[in-house]
């Protein structure tokens, strides 16, 4: 009788996505033993102990995609406590003057999701599954990638657990214990890097409305921004009607802010309108009480030691959270590596030494996945500077404007850098080096503009000057006039 010998698989790291790992490769008919170094987050007597200090989660097209690809509605599952946000709302100057930028000319939306839930919801679908095994308060010490042992330490106990498997994947964060051991095996580059800039979690709670229910106290369908310039606030909408806040500034202003005095006057002086959203003793009570996070950038590569480990997610590209793309590419990386799976025929059982497939899949995926993720690190980082100064800037409104309708014209030809990264599964690259070709055809847009503005305000005001009774007419057939001149012109 032939013995089957089924691959094994040793996740480690149950986050979102550790867990969609393990829903995949279980899919595939591994067996998967997944190792988690907290404690169950799902449980009540956990929740309280995990402290959270992590961002909202923006869920956008390449996640939902790759929550998709399991084949078990994981997508509908997670967008039942998903809240659309169709664009941004800038509050502009100390009273907050409010202007509503929209992400996409069709109504594209990104959707704001609570990092617990999402989490709790695909560790339990992980675990419905029959060849999928979780083990919590078990973190790495150290694995032997040869031998595909992995030895780990019960946090509570202090127990020493020894594991093996066929393959060891690291989904354990920006401070990974696989990469650790990854960089033992191969010429890993490695490059880690803190910004000046810091965060603080607040809040805006609920408000009580005319029925005596909860209402939300901002418009729910927009990612709410408070542009300074340096620093910066947003808020995202959460299904119990509050918005979760976050402050980001350089940690020289956290450092000038020693007690409730000095946080007054700074939100007064800059966040006035947010003052009466938060309430005094809450803003004092959270900004004191809740920690000051470091945002950190990590590179690695490669990201794989033949076949018998690679890391994913933050493990291998920890980004800063500007472009909401984290917990997306991290979910990307899944099915892209699932994808390979498929590509070079990888089977759930070991066919020998001689079968080369899975070394392959993940060399291909070293390969291919590298240039996606040097320029999506780069975008996160660039969108801050976007986000905090950018979107107040005359310049850059003609600029969207102009891409926006220069994309309704001919839209195979021009496409808005966010609408390739957040509504679309181009490769990161590609989008980069989309955008940057573009960048020509902006420029004559934006002199096209402004000339044919100019010249259409002589041609259409004759043409139409029994038409055309105000200033404002006469601006529009203009604009109408150089938009036709565009045109034909990119055509």
């Amino acid at each position: 009788m032939t013995t089957v010998n089924t691959r094994s698989v040793a996740i480690v790291g149950a986050g979102p996505v550790g867990a969609l790992m393990a829903v995949y490769f279980a899919n595939r008919g591994w067996n998967v033993h997944v190792y988690e170094s907290r404690p169950d987050m799902r449980l009540p007597e956990n929740k309280a102990l995990i402290q959270n200090r992590s961002i909202n989660l923006a869920l956008s097209v390449r996640g939902l995609t790759a929550l998709k690809g399991t084949g078990l509605a994981l997508d509908d599952l997670i967008m039942k406590s998903g809240l659309p946000m169709r664009g941004r709302m800038l509050h502009i100057g100390k009273e907050g003057h409010l202007v509503s930028q929209d992400y996409g000319v069709h109504g594209e939306c990104i959707n704001s999701v609570d990092r617990a839930k999402l989490n709790e919801d695909l560790i339990t679908a992980a675990e419905a599954l029959s060849n999928v095994k979780l083990s919590f308060n078990l973190a790495l010490k150290r694995a032997d990638l040869d031998k595909g042992t992995l030895d780990l330490e019960n946090s509570v106990t202090k127990e020493k657990v020894k594991a093996e498997a066929d393959l060891i994947v690291g989904c354990d964060g920006s401070y990974s214990a696989v990469r650790n051991s990854l960089m033992r095996y191969v010429r890993l580059d490695f490059g880690q890097e803190y910004i000046p800039h810091g965060y603080c979690e607040l809040s805006i709670p609920a408000k009580v409305g005319a029925n005596g229910q909860p209402e939300f106290a901002m418009d729910p369908e927009h990612l709410h921004i408070w542009p300074r310039h340096k620093f910066m606030m947003i808020a995202l909408p959460n299904p119990d009607k509050s918005f979760t806040v976050t402050l980001f500034m350089p940690f020289a202003n956290f450092e000038l802010i020693h007690d409730k005095k000095d946080l007054l006057e700074f939100f007064e002086e800059y966040f006035t309108d947010a003052i009466a959203l938060m309430g005094k003793d809450l803003l004092i009570d959270e900004y004191f009480k809740n920690p000051k996070g470091s945002l950190v950038m990590i590179k690695a590569n490669p990201y794989h030691y033949k076949d018998r480990c690679i890391i994913l997610g933050d493990a291998a590209h920890s980004m800063v959270p500007f472009y909401g793309q984290g917990m997306n590419c991290g979910f990307e990386d899944v099915r892209v590596l699932d994808s390979l799976l498929s590509e070079f025929d990888v089977k759930s059982t070991k066919k020998g030494s001689e079968d080369k497939s899975l070394e392959l899949a993940l060399e291909a995926y070293t390969d291919r996945r590298a240039k996606d993720l040097k320029a999506i690190c780069e975008l996160a980082l660039y969108n801050y500077t976007e986000m905090r100064h950018g979107v107040t800037s005359p310049m850059y409104l003609m600029r969207k404007k102009v891409e926006s309708w220069l994309h309704l014209l001919v839209p195979s030809k021009v496409i808005p850098l966010y609408t390739m990264v957040s509504f679309s599964n181009k490769p990161y690259s590609e989008a980069y080096a989309r955008h940057h070709r573009q960048g020509f055809w902006l420029g004559v847009a934006g002199a096209a503009v402004g000339l044919g503005t100019a010249a259409g305000l002589l041609v259409a005001g004759w043409k139409q000057r029994k038409q055309l009774k105000d200033a404002g007419g006469l601006l529009k057939a203009a604009f109408l006039q150089a938009a036709n001149s565009m045109q034909k012109m990119i055509q």
